[in-house]
């Protein structure tokens, strides 16, 4: 029996990822808050690292949260499946619709669609690339309401 529930584990690994590999998730102190198959939800504090001279989050701080909660859904999948997929994101928009000026919640449902895709490129070895929508929110201040809204192309493809 494991004395971590399976988000300090992800949290974990968000720590040694951000000292190791992607320094900007240990800069901006980015931690999952919820995940399951269809739903992951990164959060991003406001402090220090994370806040402009207007007293808001800098726009890398919120690219970094968009991108590890879109990502986290197919890397924790790769992880489970452990298939040779690579994973990259082609592109990336933004609308910014509020000042972020707050701990800001990052949410993606894409989960079912980042599976399925996943194992159609598994099945057939050729390239998916999928529409993720990750939505900002500050629910201290804005409860739902976003005050940004991510759209990112994930491509995947089997490394046979």
């Amino acid at each position: 029996m494991s004395i971590l529930s399976p988000i300090q584990k992800a949290n974990l690994n968000f720590i040694l990822i951000g000292l190791f590999k992607i320094r900007m998730i240990g800069f901006v102190s980015a931690k999952l808050m919820e995940c399951n198959d269809r739903k992951t939800v990164v959060k991003i504090p406001l402090n220090w690292r994370t806040r402009n001279h207007l007293g808001s989050m800098y726009v890398g701080a919120l690219a970094t949260g968009a991108d590890v909660t879109g990502a986290y859904i197919a890397f924790d999948y790769l992880a489970r499946t452990q298939k040779k997929v690579s994973i990259v994101f082609k592109d990336m928009s933004a609308e910014f619709l509020k000042r972020a000026d707050g701990d800001v919640f990052f949410t993606c449902l894409d989960g079912p669609e980042v599976m399925k895709a996943f194992n159609e490129t598994i099945a057939d070895g050729q390239r998916k690339n999928i529409q993720l929508q990750v939505v900002a929110t500050i629910p201290a201040k804005y409860q739902d309401e976003p005050v940004a809204k991510f759209t990112m192309t994930l491509s995947m493809r089997y490394k046979k």
